[in-house]
C-alpha cells in the first residue's frame, strides 16, 4: 500500500469500503463532501503498489555480503521464500545493540489510527512514499531503518492481467530501502487478538524506465552498493533521504 496525502491527482484504488476508484481532485472532492475522507491534509492508502517479492538467498550468502563485519543470524531455519505477500514474515537486517544482525519480521507498518477498521483491524501499510508525513518522521532515525533482501518484486499488470516481475539485470545482491518498528502491539486479524509484532515496510520513489512501463507512478526504493547499505542503517536522515531514489535505467529486467 501506498501513504500519500490529499490534494493530488490519483488514480487507483482505495481501501475505505465501499470501494470507490479516485481519478481526479474533483472526485476526490466529492468523497470528503460524503466524509469518506479524513480532513485535508489527512491520508489515502493506495494499494496497487510492490505488494509482492521474492527473497530467495541462502543465509550464509547474505552473511557472507557484510564480511568482515559480524552478523548476528537470528532468521533460525529460514527457507527460500518464491512468493511473500503482505503481513507475512520475511527476513529484514538492521543495526541493532550488538551490532548488525538479521531477523524476521511481519510485512506491514502501523497505519494511521484513521484507517484502522470499524473492529479495530489495522492492515499494515507496505510501502512507504511521503516520508515528510508526521506519521512516519519519528521512524527516520538509524534505529528504525533496515535492509530488505529481496531476488525480484511484482508489480500488478491490472485486474485479471497478472503481475509483472522485475529482477536485477546482473547478478548481485539487493536490498529495499526499508523502515521497522520493533515490538509493536495491533490488531491485525480479529482471530489472532491483539499480537506483538517486529513490523517493517520499505520506502518507494519514482519509477525508473522498465517498472514505468507497467506501472508509471512509483517503485520500491533498491540499494545494491555496500555503502548505500552503511548510509542507510547508519548516517543522519538529510544524507540517508538522498538514497530515496529510482534505480538507474537498464538496473532491471522484467522476467
Amino acid at each position: 500500500m501506498q501513504l500519500t496525502r490529499l490534494g493530488r491527482k490519483v488514480a487507483c484504488r482505495i481501501t475505505f469500503w465501499p470501494p470507490v476508484r479516485v481519478e481526479t481532485v474533483a472526485a476526490v472532492a466529492i468523497l470528503r463532501s460524503r466524509r469518506t475522507f479524513p480532513p485535508a491534509g489527512g491520508f489515502i492508502i493506495l494499494r496497487g503498489m510492490c505488494n509482492l517479492y521474492s527473497q530467495t538467498k541462502a543465509q550464509e550468502a547474505m552473511r557472507r555480503l557484510f564480511a568482515p563485519q559480524p552478523l548476528i543470524d537470528r532468521l533460525g531455519n529460514l527457507p527460500p521464500q518464491p512468493e511473500i505477500y503482505p503481513d507475512q514474515a520475511a527476513p529484514i537486517v538492521l543495526r541493532g545493540d550488538e551490532g548488525l544482525e538479521m531477523r524476521m519480521a511481519r510485512w506491514g507498518l502501523p497505519s494511521p489510527p484513521q484507517f484502522h477498521s470499524r473492529s479495530g483491524i489495522d492492515r499494515g501499510v507496505t510501502n512507504v512514499r511521503n516520508t515528510g508525513s508526521p506519521h512516519w518522521r519519528r521512524w527516520l532515525g538509524p534505529a528504525h531503518r533496515c535492509l530488505v533482501p529481496l531476488t525480484a518484486f511484482a508489480e500488478p499488470l491490472g485486474k485479471g492481467r497478472g503481475n509483472a516481475w522485475f529482477e536485477l539485470a546482473e547478478d548481485c545482491p539487493a536490498f529495499f530501502a526499508g523502515l521497522w518498528v520493533p515490538r509493536w502491539t495491533s490488531l491485525r486479524k480479529l482471530k489472532d487478538g491483539e499480537t506483538t509484532d517486529d513490523l517493517y515496510a520499505f520506502l518507494t520513489t519514482e519509477a525508473n524506465a522498465e517498472v514505468g512501463a507497467v506501472h508509471p507512478k512509483a517503485m520500491p526504493v533498491i540499494l545494491t552498493d555496500p555503502a548505500e547499505w552503511g548510509t542507510w542503517l547508519s548516517a543522519p536522515w538529510p544524507e540517508a533521504q538522498a538514497l530515496q531514489r529510482p534505480l538507474p535505467d537498464g538496473m532491471l529486467v522484467r522476467l
